[in-house]
């Protein structure tokens, strides 16, 4: 990994923490913001759908979506310890082969990843400083719906991110969180011929999905 943050996410996101995430996901279920982002994409139709998940943790979205009809996924991620436990979780239910597996920062590898009907980051543009890269890349490798999860900007959400990135500082920890601004974010998504489906919000994160124009996934 080149990226000075993805070494940062990558000790920041260790196997405890990656333990802890799987350990909740088995037994609760995917976060809320997250479920809505998967309900979204489902009611989109996701049948017989190639997947690229950028950023996926354990695994929560591509181990719905296989169950729910897609057919593959690609994950990219900058945690090793995340996709060792997102292959447990694709192991534990049976669709292990149908996942591939990238581990660094998805701007750098981007040349080696190919396009798919849907991509996903949830939680991963408030991880990431570069928007324009990571936006860029990722929206442009969307065939069909572009789905993130990402923060609201509102002071609160603002206020526990400065909070957060002090303490790292504090810390001596290199890892920082983002508040992008969403019409920078939507700029650079309608750039790629993409137009809004779907918006929600929780007191944290605005969910969102994407669509090509005029293209159909059912």
């Amino acid at each position: 990994m080149i990226c000075g943050q993805c070494r940062a996410i990558e000790r920041q996101f260790d196997r405890r923490v990656a333990a802890r995430q799987l350990k909740k996901y088995r037994r609760k279920g995917p976060a809320r913001s997250t479920q809505m982002l998967i309900d979204a994409l489902r009611a989109e139709g996701i049948q017989g759908a190639t997947l690229l998940d950028i950023g996926g943790g354990v695994g929560a979205i591509q181990h719905e979506l296989l169950r729910a009809g897609a057919a593959t996924a690609t994950s990219v991620e900058a945690s090793a310890a995340y996709i060792e436990a997102a292959r447990e979780g694709a192991d534990g239910q049976g669709h292990d082969d149908r996942v591939a597996y990238y581990h660094g920062d998805f701007v750098e590898l981007a040349p080696q990843i190919e396009s798919a009907d849907i991509v996903t980051l949830d939680r991963v543009i408030c991880c990431y400083g570069d928007l324009e890269s990571l936006v860029g890349l990722s929206s442009a490798r969307a065939r069909k719906l572009y789905g993130v999860v990402y923060p609201r900007e509102t002071w609160w959400v603002k206020l526990g991110v400065a909070l957060i990135n002090l303490c790292c500082r504090l810390r001596w920890q290199a890892f920082r969180a983002f508040v992008h601004p969403a019409e920078a974010v939507e700029a650079i998504v309608r750039s790629h011929g993409l137009e809004r489906r779907f918006y929600r919000q929780t007191f944290i994160w605005q969910v969102v999905v994407y669509g090509s124009a005029g293209a159909q996934t059912r």
